[in-house]
């Protein structure tokens, strides 16, 4: 393991026993705790994560891809901690000045007319916004959604998410309809996407002028949707994550979300970017994940990486779209508040400072093409892929049929992961793709640790088999 001089200070809180209890009795009961015998964390710092034993882990699914520039970053804990002193609430019937520096800031960091933000505290909440925005601007009511993303988990957000893992049985989607996904890993026709890494059906379409054929195929399809599913000219929204989370780090052929952008146009919608996952420079040559697409979204959303952990999120659309909203009151009691406006304008300059999207660009390779040895090495690694440092390693029974990988068998390598001292998520339909989201601050020494790690893991693995 990669050295490290930071000191975790001792635990000494209640014994894990306890915890499981009250986690048993007094918690969510959906709220599944990862591996076979869950980490009880303690402490941060940076890439790493210590448990209440003092045991380090190399986070690399920092928090759900949310801890962007390292656990308990000196300079954004420095920056929560002055402004805690000063004003931590005060909701914004007040001016106070770090709702409106931030609001420049953000908005500076976006292309084109997206200039009006709108902070809230969650994802969920972001896409619910984004959902009513778009129904209110176009008069419209019909929004399309892709298979397999993740757009929320609140009843509004729900609908939006095409993943029946995550759905209850309650009247929710009313108006949405879901298109057929465009993966080119698992989808009907293959595809080239944008990653130094083609997945072992990218012969099955071709580039032609930049854009990939398999593209042109499932834009039929969506347009299919479009035809047949919503009232003439009467589309409200198009949604699409820039590279699906959740799903299992599914990416594009290329030219797909282009292409859909100006369908979904033609019949009237607006164009919604969900960078809840993608944003701040995590996919590495550019800041926001649609800029890789060649796209200009009509409203964005982002959360997650934005606040390093902390609880914030935002809606940015353009003057025309937002001016939508002043036709009644609106209000977020906590949204853009001075502590969380504080730490994302910290966020801002570290990602600057520290450089953690040049990072995210140099990494992001180097990391795909170790995986890639794995994949070439191992018969239950089917696929590799993503951009900058949000990557995924789909595992699976067997590389012709694509069959995934077995719950137990995964499970099983997720806890030798853990155990070894690398914490992964996991992602797609049937949890077979581990999910690689690390703190953007992590360094070379750290990438060959994992992939030690995992070989380590798969050479017990296939010898058991």
């Amino acid at each position: 393991m990669p050295p490290c001089d930071f000191q975790p200070s001792p635990y000494t809180g209640p014994e894990y026993s306890w915890v499981q209890n009250v986690r048993k009795d007094l918690l969510n009961p959906a709220l599944a705790a990862h591996f076979t015998k869950p980490v009880l964390v303690h402490q941060g710092h940076m890439q790493w994560l210590f448990d209440h034993s003092g045991k380090r882990y190399l986070d690399l699914f920092g928090g759900i891809v949310t801890v962007s520039v390292g656990h308990c970053h000196p300079k954004v804990l420095a920056a929560a901690t002055e402004q805690m002193r000063k004003l931590w609430h005060t909701t914004n019937i007040y001016l106070h000045p770090k709702i409106h520096e931030y609001a420049k800031r953000l908005t500076d960091t976006l292309p084109g007319d997206l200039k009006v933000v709108y902070f809230v505290n969650s994802g969920s909440e972001a896409n619910d916004m984004a959902m009513m925005m778009a129904r209110l601007y176009t008069g419209s009511f019909d929004i399309v959604t892709l298979r397999n993303s993740f757009h929320g988990a609140s009843p509004y957000a729900a609908g939006l998410t095409a993943h029946n893992t995550w759905k209850y049985n309650f009247a929710n989607g009313f108006g949405i309809h879901n298109a057929l996904n465009p993966d080119p890993y698992r989808g009907l026709w293959g595809g080239h996407r944008d990653c130094v890494v083609q997945s072992s059906r990218v012969n099955e379409s071709q580039l032609v002028d930049g854009v990939c054929s398999s593209a042109e195929k499932y834009v039929e399809q969506l347009d299919e949707v479009f035809t047949y599913s919503i009232p003439k000219g009467k589309l409200a929204a198009f949604f699409a994550e820039s590279i699906q989370g959740v799903g299992g780090t599914v990416q594009f052929p290329v030219g797909y979300l282009k292409k859909a952008f100006e369908l979904a146009r033609s019949y009237g919608g607006l164009c919604v970017a969900d960078e809840v996952q993608s944003g701040f420079g995590r996919t590495g040559e550019h800041f926001w994940g649609f800029e890789g697409h060649g796209v200009v979204p009509d409203i964005v959303t982002m959360a997650k990486s934005i606040g390093n952990g902390f609880p914030l999120a935002a809606v940015v659309t353009t003057p025309a779209v937002a001016h939508t909203m002043s036709k009644a009151l609106h209000f977020n009691t906590f949204g853009g508040n001075p502590i969380s406006s504080a730490v994302g304008i910290s966020v801002l300059d570290t990602i600057q400072e520290d450089k953690t999207q040049e990072n995210c660009h140099k990494l992001g390779p180097y990391f795909l093409r170790r995986l890639a040895e794995l994949r070439d090495k191992y018969p239950i690694v089917g696929d590799v892929r993503g951009k900058g440092l949000m990557l995924g390693v789909e595992m699976v029974e067997d590389k012709t049929t694509r069959k995934p990988l077995s719950a137990q068998k995964i499970m099983a390598l997720w806890d030798a992961l853990k155990d070894n001292g690398v914490l992964v998520g996991r992602g797609g339909y049937y949890g077979q793709v581990f999910r690689i989201k690390p703190p953007m601050c992590i360094t070379q020494a750290d990438v060959d640790f994992a992939v030690d790690v995992f070989q380590c893991v798969l050479d017990q693995a296939c010898s058991e088999a």
